[in-house]
């Protein structure tokens, strides 16, 4: 009678299935499943990499802002990379804004300015409150720091992660600088309209004289302005409901 002969016995390997070893069907899996590892770290190690990076140069620049004004900001620089003039930059003190400006710019656009740490959760569902009760939008979320930290370093395209950087930035001022010098760099550098930048640019844009020259009037027209100085300009503010009722506001406020 013949005689099978096994495999092993002429030198060949043996095939799990044909010597009766179980398959391993992770086997095959296990190089995919490294790379895949392998690859998730260093996606997360390059935006560690990358956010340590953003805090550590916001961080330093803010720092140097405690004592020199910013040559320029992020916003400025994209409104120039868009093709738009810019007006000459005029920096100017916080002592040499008017009060009444520095008053009316707090009321209209962050009231508690000097009592939160940037960041304003009960500001935000006062105003929806207030605007709610009011029926117009007056009042918006975003604090003062909020929009400083924009101009200084993000562009106006909205997206989650910008609000993520925004609120970073946010608490970096708040924890080098001062209240008083936050607001400096707000009125040096806010946005005014096309292509201008800070209060005293925008005076001579619109009025040809710097703010400490100008009316009660005017100062108001300016601060209203602020809501949206793109499309609009003090002489127009009436075509807007939102820039009209600003107006209002601050009329009533602060026009006696």
């Amino acid at each position: 009678m013949t005689r099978a002969v096994d495999s092993g016995e002429l030198g060949l390997p043996v095939l799990p299935a044909l010597s009766g070893e179980p398959l391993r069907p992770g086997k095959a899996a296990r190089p995919a499943a490294a790379f895949v590892r392998k690859a998730w770290g260093l996606a997360w190690r390059s935006v560690a990499l990358a956010h340590a990076f953003f805090m550590l140069t916001t961080s330093l620049l803010i720092a140097c802002y405690a004592f020199f004004d910013p040559p320029v900001t992020v916003l400025a620089a994209y409104r120039r990379l868009q093709g738009w003039e810019l007006q000459k930059i005029r920096p100017i003190a916080l002592a040499e804004v008017p009060r009444d400006v520095r008053r009316m710019v707090v009321a209209v656009e962050d009231y508690r300015f000097y009592e939160h740490f940037g960041i304003d959760p009960a500001a935000i569902l006062n105003a929806k409150a207030i605007n709610d009760r009011l029926g117009r939008p007056l009042y918006g979320g975003s604090t003062l720091t909020m929009q400083t930290a924009r101009t200084l370093f993000l562009v106006p395209e909205k997206s989650y992660l910008r609000k993520y950087l925004e609120a970073i930035v946010t608490l970096e001022l708040e924890l080098l600088l001062s209240k008083d010098r936050i607001l400096e760099l707000y009125f040096q550098w806010a946005e005014w309209g096309k292509g201008v930048f800070g209060v005293q640019a925008a005076s001579y844009r619109w009025y040809g004289t710097g703010i400490a020259n100008v009316s009660l009037g005017s100062r108001m027209r300016l601060v209203a302005l602020l809501s949206s100085p793109i499309l609009y300009s003090p002489s127009t503010l009436s075509k807007s409901r939102i820039l009209a009722s600003r107006y209002e506001f601050l009329l009533r406020r602060f026009g006696s």
